[in-house]
């Protein structure tokens, strides 16, 4: 799979538990920001469209964990965006180990945007610019 966006991180000492591996929780916040720096790539203010009143939400999120991140190392999350269906969008997402590209954990998110309204809408723009 060809990947729209790759974000690059480094495991900070406070997000690992007492075994001195990544917390499982802390994935999501990694997950959360490359989303974001992706959107911002692509020209889309997550911020801005809530203020329009459109926001982007997450409705399910399926993550496979496979190995473990510890203190100090370098990893990237690849994230692929692709319509679901005609009101839901998807990434997934990859995060690989920098030292020896093994990959760490595989998720899928999907989303969609709601209105001030409470209604599901994805604008058709929105797409076109996700997908380039």
């Amino acid at each position: 799979m060809t990947y729209a966006h790759i974000e690059e991180f480094k495991v900070r000492d406070y997000e690992c538990d007492l075994q001195g591996i990544v917390n499982n929780a802390v994935y999501q916040n990694y997950l959360e920001h490359a989303r974001h720096e992706f959107l911002l790539s692509k020209g889309v203010d997550f911020a801005a469209l809530a203020a329009q009143g459109l926001n982007l939400v997450v409705v399910r999120a399926e993550l496979d964990y496979r190995r473990p991140l510890k203190s100090g190392d370098a990893f990237y999350v690849a994230t692929h965006f692709a319509m679901q269906d005609r009101v839901r969008f998807q990434f997934q997402q990859v995060i690989h180990r920098r030292a020896d590209d093994v990959i760490c954990l595989n998720a899928l998110i999907v989303g969609t945007g709601m209105t001030n309204s409470g209604r599901p809408r994805v604008p058709k723009d929105l797409v076109a610019l996700l997908g380039q």
